[in-house]
């Protein structure tokens, strides 16, 4: 029964985690900017959430590697927090230190994903507080 009040969350759960992982990948682009040779990194958004989906469906931790679904599954080398590869992102411009990280690019990407992770934030809270509101009877 909690999981028919807790599923369309779900998503929106994974869509949080993956937004705070792009986050997270962007913000070490952005430190690295003046770094010589660091290449920077990202991933698509949209196959990382199709990927969270298909994962979802065919057993969640259990369908990647582990003994027991309590179990924190090991990363393979190169992999972000979620266990997905993350690319190269492209370079625009070719610099003399060979650094790939381009910074109006970084920050237009860091400033949209964060716009976007406090939509969906908001989008749980008020999911969550009309949930509660019809569990209380208000």
């Amino acid at each position: 029964m909690l999981d028919k009040l807790t599923s369309p969350l779900d998503l929106h759960g994974n869509a949080l985690l993956l937004r705070s992982e792009r986050q997270r990948v962007i913000a070490s682009n952005i430190a690295n900017a003046d770094t010589p040779g660091y290449k920077a990194r990202d991933f698509s958004f949209a196959d990382a959430m199709q990927q969270a989906g298909s994962t979802r469906q065919a057993g969640g931790l259990a369908g990647q590697g582990t003994s027991d679904p309590r179990h924190i599954p090991l990363r393979p080398a190169g992999a972000d927090a979620s266990g997905r590869k993350t690319g190269y992102a492209q370079q625009t411009e070719p610099a003399l230190d060979n650094n790939s990280v381009d910074m109006d690019r970084e920050r237009a990407a860091f400033v949209d994903n964060a716009v976007r992770y406090e939509a969906t934030l908001r989008f749980i809270n008020y999911q969550s507080r009309t949930a509660l509101s019809a569990i209380t009877g208000q």
